[in-house]
């Protein structure tokens, strides 16, 4: 509303002083109503004048007002936008960090994969090479029987009578006898197995499997199973669970041949399975050689229970003559207590004729005391 009063008003004066200058340049016989107009043009002009000053003030205190009211909330505006740029610095500092933390993280899980990929390669190196992956089944299988069996009921690379090493000799009292332990892996049939893409591709794989195991199983029962050195049947160790599966899941009739030729064939877990039990028949043969031993023992910690038995007799002999003892000496030491009660009760007199009477009671007391001595 100011702006438009201001601006009215200038409009106003300029009217006003427009009348005051066409009325200035009319001829000088003006008649007196002009001049009165005159002087009231101009009293308006001077009004107008003092208004616009006070406008003018009025729109320069608004004008402060409102730089200051700028001026504050520009100030305000700048504090927010600094705390706002600082708690975005803080927040993205704290991102920095923890990226830089994950960035380590996996950085060194990086580094685990990276070992344990060269891990994985040099393992499938292990496995391509047949002497390589006999001497890993070996290792496995030595790691088996260590944490299973006692030392000294176990040998590796033991030679047997017909020059053939086996690559472990359970020693087992007999029957049945030291039992054979020989690790083999079909890997080759059996990834080709895996890779098969078709039924053809798989029927050929299929056979080469059960050739290769079928060799494996006639290879152990014709060296090491020797009768009168070992026992009648021999174990075949897979050293992979997935082979075993695969030949008990579909190859029944390769696992009925190895029963027939009493060749048994064990895959780590069931392995570590039948070596608890052949633990248990060692401890049982072990305990049946120390039964007479135990038997001995036995005897002479029985001829200790009697011959403890007597003397707990003889003791109980000895306490019992050492209350009969006890008993006499108090029967005494009454007798002796009464006697001396006796003589106290004794009286004695001055004159003669009591002196018969005391000589009377004086041989009655000595009698009384040989009484209590007999």
């Amino acid at each position: 509303m100011d702006l438009i009063s201001f601006f009215v008003i200038a409009v106003g004066s300029m009217l006003v002083t427009g009348l005051i200058v066409l009325l200035l340049r009319k001829p000088q016989n003006t008649s007196n109503h002009q001049v009165e107009l005159i002087g009231r043009l101009a009293q308006m002009a001077e009004a107008n004048a003092a208004q616009q000053a006070q406008i003018s003030e009025r729109l320069q205190a608004q004008e402060r007002a409102l730089s200051k009211t700028l001026e504050d909330r520009l100030t305000a505006l700048s504090k927010r936008v600094n705390d706002n740029l600082q708690e975005s610095s803080t927040k993205t500092g704290e991102t920095m960090i923890k990226l830089q933390e994950r960035l380590a993280v996996i950085d060194a899980a990086q580094q685990n994969i990276t070992e344990l990929s060269s891990q994985v390669v040099g393992l499938q190196d292990i496995l391509s090479n047949k002497q390589a992956r006999g001497a890993f089944g070996e290792i496995q299988l030595q790691d088996i029987v260590r944490s299973a069996l006692p030392p000294s009921s176990f040998e590796f690379q033991f030679t047997l009578q017909n020059s053939r090493r086996a690559d472990c000799l359970i020693h087992l009292p007999n029957p049945p006898g030291a039992i054979v332990i020989d690790a083999k892996f079909p890997l080759e049939s059996y990834r080709a197995l895996l890779k098969a893409k078709d039924e053809l591709g798989r029927t050929v794989a299929s056979r080469q499997f059960i050739l290769d195991v079928g060799k494996h199983i006639n290879d152990i029962a014709d060296r090491y199973i020797i009768p009168g050195e070992t026992a009648e049947s021999a174990l075949m160790f897979l050293p992979s669970e997935a082979v075993y599966a695969e030949l008990h899941a579909n190859f029944t009739k390769t696992v009925e041949l190895s029963y027939s030729k009493k060749v048994w064939i064990v895959s780590p877990t069931t392995l570590m399975a039948t070596l608890n039990t052949v633990r248990a028949i060692l401890k049982d043969a072990k305990m049946q050689e120390q039964a007479s031993l135990i038997q001995t023992e036995v005897m002479k910690m029985l001829k200790d229970l009697v011959r403890l038995d007597q003397r707990v007799d003889n003791l109980e002999k000895h306490f019992g003559q050492a209350e009969k003892d006890l008993k006499e000496i108090r029967t005494s030491t009454e007798k002796v207590s009464k006697s001396g009660e006796r003589i106290t009760e004794l009286e004695f007199g001055e004159n003669t004729s009591n002196g018969n009477n005391l000589g009377q009671k004086k041989t009655d007391g000595i009698t009384l005391i040989d009484q209590a001595h007999k």
